[in-house]
């Protein structure tokens, strides 16, 4: 049996040029590790290890090839088990992981590697994600003494059908999970590429909120954000877009819900979905 130091954990997102994104992950990562009794490392695929180091407590941010490439250098028969911040199946788990992990595995062919499941999947019954959003909305709600709002989930958009399939599902869900709780909920994207190849993401947020019925009245924009970067908590792409719509709608007032990072069951999840990780 090899050491228990030889295998370890890595908690990745996509990566962000902001601090605040690696505050949070770093935060996630933290909690995985002591709900499930593994050594948990932070790590991002892209951007983040461009942060300065100040930014982050004087520790860099690191990302997933090169934290691999340590580890089975240390441990060249070691385990590293893979758990994606993700949503659903982006070209990142799809396409990019795998060839970084062809990669490493080239270079240390021992070495064992699985890859947990994204966060939702649409062929399962499980509610837990919409169930953290809908308490997101009431909260929201509740702060701002609004009695049955209108909701916007939204996502940052995908070039991947099966990504904003997620989010159509969990639209679905959210609905049922509300009820009359609401007056009327739909879904949306922050952005999407051009062309009529990626119409299934529409209707884009800045749409949405410039059109009936959910250009006027009170809007809560349920964040389908995991953590804050440069498109969503304060100050960003999602705020910025609520903001333009209300200069040219002066009956329409938006609230956004908070992040979905900061919530225990996030952890829960993670942690089951580590149960299902499969060798690459």
């Amino acid at each position: 049996m090899p050491p228990l130091d030889s295998s370890i954990c890595f908690l990745f997102d996509n990566g962000s040029l902001r601090a605040d994104s690696t505050h949070s992950l770093r935060k996630v990562a933290l909690a995985l590790g002591k709900h499930t009794g593994k050594t948990v490392r932070a790590v991002s695929l892209l951007h983040s290890s461009n942060v300065p180091a100040e930014a982050l407590g004087g520790e860099p941010a690191r990302l997933l090839e090169p934290a691999l490439l340590d580890h089975f250098l240390s441990y060249p028969d070691g385990e590293a088990l893979l758990s994606p911040l993700f949503f659903g199946p982006s070209a990142a788990l799809t396409d990019y992981v795998p060839e970084r992990i062809k990669a490493v595995k080239t270079r240390f062919p021992k070495a064992r590697i699985r890859l947990a499941p994204w966060l939702v999947d649409i062929r399962e019954t499980d509610r837990r994600m919409s169930v953290m959003l809908a308490d997101r909305v009431r909260g929201t709600a509740r702060e701002q003494g609004w009695s049955r709002p209108k909701v916007i989930l939204v996502d940052h958009g995908s070039p991947q059908p099966a990504v904003t399939a997620v989010r159509n599902h969990l639209s679905d869900q959210l609905r049922m999970e509300l009820g009359e709780e609401v007056a009327m909920l739909t879904a949306a994207s922050m952005e999407r590429r051009e062309g009529p190849a990626y119409e299934f993401g529409d209707p884009l947020l800045a749409v949405a909120l410039r059109t009936a019925p959910f250009d006027h009245g009170e809007v809560v924009i349920a964040l389908q954000f995991l953590s804050p970067g440069r498109h969503a908590g304060p100050g960003g792409d999602v705020a910025k877009i609520c903001e333009s719509a209300k200069s040219e709608r002066s009956g329409l007032a938006t609230a956004m819900t908070e992040l979905l990072a900061t919530d225990a069951r996030l952890v829960e999840l993670l942690a089951e979905r580590l149960t299902q990780a499969q060798p690459l």
